[in-house]
């Protein structure tokens, strides 16, 4: 008889993960993150328990280790085929064994084992990482604790071993989460916001420099600990010198300085307040089943796809007259309005708002791969540079095959891409917009997804930077070699970070210099930054661990460009680089075993899968989940040995009562198949439409020139008839320039709260308020302050 004390999974099967702590330090614009998993088998079997969780896409695992009783043991990093045997050698032989891995198809999603635990033992397992901290538009600087793993579409076809996760809705997560941060900055810390509850901000010290910041207690699995963190003066170019590893061969990374440049670079004003007016938009929309989900959990009505809906009236009213712009749509097809991208005019905007007021969550999965490779098999239209716009929950296995695509194409244009809900993959996301040279987004909590899109649409409006270069002044002996990939892009308010090996010394100078250069609308700019070359005392070797991890993903990226043309080379320097600085990478893992308490566990193991939170996201009223035990994490293997007992199929369905056929996502169900092998269904009915707001429906009557015309909806949006609209014209004015004056009006006297959503629709009206030339504009900026209430000045509705 099984022993059910405890925690249990949705199959009544006890979970051996307890609790899990994690510890936040950010210092600047880098954080290091400490989790701890406390295990406890309380069944009356020796247990494996297998754990598939998310992680930020960019982090640099360096540590892993177990404490059993008053024993640390250790992990090192070895090849991943090699480590996985050695586990496996080890649970045969009855040793205790852990081991940590990165899937194959996607650098966001880890598995942990832990083999080998006793009835009535516990553990707790340590895992280190360091990342770097996003900057956001609003110059806030994002940290994620991803703890929503949804399951990932696999499409037909696509390469390697799918990822396979068991999840369970976040409401049935059986362990507990604590976390807490402290803070470092040079600067002052203005404030912290978060999608989670936290408890007030604690200072350390009375210049504000130093916080400390601790999660509410009682999180709900309902969404990713996300933390903004706001600096007075936030964008301050920096470089960090920090001291090679005294055990490290000089000569290699880990032996020698590196050096860690970020640079804000700052445009002329000038050139920010101008509109590029000629590009090609191509916008990529998914169309996938979990887009019927609700955006979040306050505002249910308000789905994915409706804010999308939304966010497209917004992109397309704010497009320039004369540049190009498609969009597609994608599930497991995909769609597109115009056979190739068309001229935006009147005519052509319509005819897109048509089918984008008809669209819905009905396309089944998420295949990206296929709507890029139509997109990219388009020319280039001459003198209109290409900016794509991606919009996904991120919810896909082929991770590394479609940022393969965007990078090969990434001469060609420029992606922003757009993560939607919680558990959108940060590495597809972030992969996106670094391989196309582009800015990446989250619409998490209650974010509205349009200020942010219009944000990433203002950076793609920016002229575009070209002929950039990157030139090291260093004194003589003293030489460096970028780690970092080349800088392709540049925009307002972004950082950019270089990484470089430091060899040789200087007898004398301490200083170096490190410039960009490069061309802005046409005019040669430059930004130059002087740095110490005297190491930090206090970063330890977290430089030296993100520097490795920024040239492993180069590597494994001219890995998989190069299949099959260098007989493993590419690899070989991957693992070589990854075991020398203690770095994880797709093709070595983490592996501990305990050989010297010379306890053997009896008899064989039972498989215990812990799972992870899962937002299932599907427009229903009922909740539907299919789940499977995996059979392994990457590809399948054969057990060696008898250290545990034959896999079982083990799937199940729950439900509140009776769903109709229609409603149920149909789930292909398979040896070792899981929720990861969920195929989005179809979304039967579409969601119900609310009646837009007076905001929303004054955007959506302005034309494509940037105009409105003097009708009753527009009156109506305004909140005024028809009759006290035309009343109040002034005689001598033509009634498109009166209603364009009156939509500004209202714009800048009710809607300033959103003025980055509508900012660039109303730049254009102006735009043709000026190319009109009407007479007496003063006149009817009084009259219209007069009708609707407003004391808006002229200045401000820039005539």
């Amino acid at each position: 008889m099984m022993n059910r004390c405890g925690l249990i999974t949705v199959q009544k099967e006890p979970v051996p993960l307890k609790s899990i702590e994690v510890e936040l330090e950010v210092r600047d614009h880098v954080a290091t993150v400490v989790s701890t998993l406390n295990y406890q088998n309380k069944e009356d079997k020796a247990v494996e328990a297998v754990f598939v969780f998310p992680l930020p896409g960019d982090a640099a695992v360096c540590h892993f280790s177990a404490v059993i009783g008053q024993k640390e043991i250790v992990a090192e990093v070895k090849e991943k085929q090699e480590a996985r045997e050695e586990y496996d050698d080890a649970l045969s032989s009855g040793q205790q064994a852990f081991l940590l891995e990165e899937s194959e198809q996607s650098p966001d999603i880890f598995s942990m084992k832990v083999g080998g635990l006793a009835p009535g033992e516990s553990a707790s397992i340590r895992l280190e990482y360091v990342t770097e901290l996003a900057v956001q538009a609003d110059d806030g600087l994002r940290f994620c604790l991803p703890a929503v793993l949804n399951p990932r579409y696999q499409p037909q076809g696509s390469e390697g071993a799918s990822v396979q996760v068991f999840s369970v809705p976040a409401s049935l997560v059986p362990y507990t989460l604590c976390f807490c941060g402290r803070l470092f900055s040079p600067r002052p810390i203005c404030k912290v916001e978060s999608s989670c509850s936290l408890d007030p901000l604690q200072y350390l010290n009375t210049d504000q420099t130093q916080a400390t910041v601790k999660l509410a207690a009682g999180h709900k699995f309902d969404k990713d600990v996300e933390v903004v963190i706001y600096y007075k003066d936030a964008h301050q170019p920096t470089a960090v010198v920090e001291a090679g590893q005294t055990s490290a061969e000089t000569g290699t990374l880990m032996g020698d300085p590196v050096v860690m440049v970020s640079l804000y670079p700052e445009f002329p004003q000038s050139v920010m307040s101008s509109v590029d007016s000629c590009g090609e938009f191509v916008f990529l929309m998914d169309r996938s089943g979990s887009m019927g989900a609700p955006l979040n959990n306050k505002e249910r009505h308000q789905t994915r796809i409706s804010s999308a809906r939304d966010t497209l009236l917004l992109l397309l009213k704010s497009l320039p007259m004369g540049c190009y712009f498609n969009i597609y749509s994608f599930g497991s097809s995909f769609q597109h309005i115009f056979p190739q991208s068309v001229e935006y005019s009147q005519k052509t905007m319509e005819e897109a708002l048509k089918k984008v007021e008809e669209m819905k969550a009905n396309l089944g999965g998420t295949e990206i791969l296929e709507p890029l490779k139509h997109i990219y098999s388009h020319r280039c239209i001459p003198n209109h540079p290409r900016q794509l716009f991606v919009f996904t929950d991120g919810e896909v296995g082929n991770t590394k095959q479609v940022l393969d695509l965007v990078k090969k194409n990434s001469g060609s244009h420029r992606c922003f891409s757009f993560g939607i809900g919680e558990g959108a993959s940060s590495a597809l996301i972030n992969g996106l917009a670094k391989e196309g040279g582009g800015h990446a987004q989250f619409i998490t909590g209650t974010d509205r997804m349009q200020p942010k899109v219009m944000q990433s649409l203002r950076f793609a409006l920016q002229p575009a930077v070209e002929d950039i270069s990157v030139t090291w002044d260093l004194p003589t002996g003293v030489s460096v070699t970028v780690l970092s990939p080349p800088i392709t892009s540049i925009f307002q308010g972004q950082r950019s970070l270089i990484y470089g090996q430091l060899t040789g010394k200087s007898s004398e100078a301490t200083e170096g210099s490190v410039t960009v250069k490069y061309s802005l609308a046409g005019r040669p700019s430059q930004n130059q930054l002087h740095f110490s070359l005297k190491p930090a005392e206090d970063t330890g070797l977290t430089v030296h661990r993100l520097a490795a991890r920024t040239l492993i993903r180069s590597l494994e990226m001219e890995d998989r460009d190069e299949m099959g043309e260098n007989d493993g080379g590419m690899k070989e320097k991957v693992v070589q680089l990854s075991v020398q600085s203690g770095v994880s990478s797709s093709f070595t893992a983490f592996i501990a075993v305990n050989k010297t308490d010379g306890k053997v566990i009896q008899g064989p193991l039972v498989h215990r899968n812990v799972p992870t939170a899962m937002l299932y996201g599907r427009a229903m009223s009922r909740m539907a989940m299919a789940c499977a035990a995996p059979a392994s994490f990457g590809m399948k293997r054969m057990l060696k040995g008898k250290g545990r007992s034959p896999k079982t199929r083990s799937h199940c369905l729950l439900t509140d009562g009776p769903i109709s056929q229609k409603a149920v996502p149909q789930v292909a169900v398979h040896e070792g198949a899981c929720s990861s092998d969920l195929i989005k269904g179809e979304v039967a009915t579409a969601p119900k439409r609310v009646n837009r707001d007076p905001f929303m429906q004054l955007v959506s009557l302005q034309k494509a020139s940037g105009c409105w015309t003097l009708d009753p909806d527009l009156a109506a949006a305004l909140g005024k008839s028809r009759e006290e609209v035309e009343k109040s014209k002034p005689a001598t004015v033509n009634s498109e320039v009166w209603a364009t004056i009156l939509a500004l009006i209202w714009l800048h006297g009710f809607k300033m709260d959103a003025k980055e959503e509508w900012e660039l629709l109303a730049m254009k009206a102006a735009s043709w308020l000026r190319a009109q030339n009407a007479p007496c504009v003063p006149e009817c900026v009084d009259a219209g302050n007069a009708l609707l209430g407003c004391s808006v000045q002229k200045d401000a509705l820039m005539l």
